[in-house]
């Protein structure tokens, strides 16, 4: 049971382990990609960063309901 929810980690994993350590490593010191120097050092290297989706009002609402 437990062995199945980490089968698509482990999929990840084993197919790209550099890209998959170096997203697990950023998302446990909370990097965010769109700082400096973060983003500095990335675009030095090559890597553009894509800036977040825009929502144009069809994204879900949320609601109170009493």
């Amino acid at each position: 049971m437990f062995f199945d929810e980490l089968t698509p980690v482990i999929k990840e994993l084993a197919g790209y382990p550099i890209a998959f350590l170096g997203g697990f490593a950023s998302g446990l010191l909370r990097l965010n990609l769109a700082e400096e120097p973060v983003k500095s050092w990335l675009t030095q290297k090559g890597i553009s960063i894509g800036t977040a989706p825009t929502h144009n009002g069809n994204a879900p609402q949320s609601i109170s309901i009493d």
